[in-house]
């Protein structure tokens, strides 16, 4: 039985997900897990490059999402498989949720050319579980107006985020054995103790 768990964090900028990820890390290296921390797009030295990309540079539609695709790749053969094959636990900043949400909801990519993509470069991998924090678009623009220098997704106007979000939850709904969503327009200790029980059931 495989004991090592996929475990990625999604959600819309300012939703507050990247608040968590240490906490969960923190929980599970007590439960005696050797845990591998890692991001998308990025991960990677040809990720991190391509992050700086993505994440300033304007491009075709297209070309941004076989980008994100192609740092996936080099993600999951230099990162992800590895861990998981020694045993490690991977929690992951975003993965190809991100994609449809993003590509597919927020710049209306057609979700088949996604998840033909998604076929094509792992098949055969998925999140044992994704953790989405949620919270309404006002919440979640306000914490970005407070963040760094936004960079080109974080200066898109509502309406895209409003897609984004749509699209996430439309992903929650279709596989709900993956996903669970959290109220992230919350005090930071209730977040943490239902992350806590999920974590422990897991």
């Amino acid at each position: 039985m495989k004991s090592a768990k996929f475990i990625t964090f999604e959600g819309i900028d300012g939703a507050g997900k990247s608040t968590h990820i240490p906490f969960v890390v923190q929980l599970l290296e007590q439960a005696g897990h050797n845990v591998v921390t890692t991001r998308e797009p990025g991960g990677t030295e040809l990720g991190e490059q391509l992050r700086a990309l993505l994440l300033h540079q304007n491009m075709h539609l297209e070309t941004e999402a076989l980008l994100m695709f192609a740092a996936r790749r080099e993600h999951i053969d230099k990162v992800i498989a590895p861990a998981l094959a020694r045993g490690d636990w991977v929690v992951s900043d975003r993965f190809t949720d991100a994609s449809f949400a993003y590509q597919g909801g927020g710049r209306q990519l057609a979700i088949a050319k996604l998840e033909q993509l998604e076929q094509w470069v792992h098949a055969d991998l998925q999140p044992d579980m994704t953790l989405l924090f949620d919270v309404p678009l006002d919440v979640a623009r306000a914490r970005l107006q407070s963040a760094r220098e936004p960079d080109k997704f974080e200066q898109e106007q509502a309406e895209f985020f409003s897609r984004t979000r749509d699209e996430y939850l439309r992903r929650a709904a279709q596989f709900p054995a993956r996903f669970r969503v959290i109220n992230a327009n919350r005090p930071i200790a209730e977040i943490q103790a239902e992350l806590t029980r999920i974590i422990s059931n897991l």
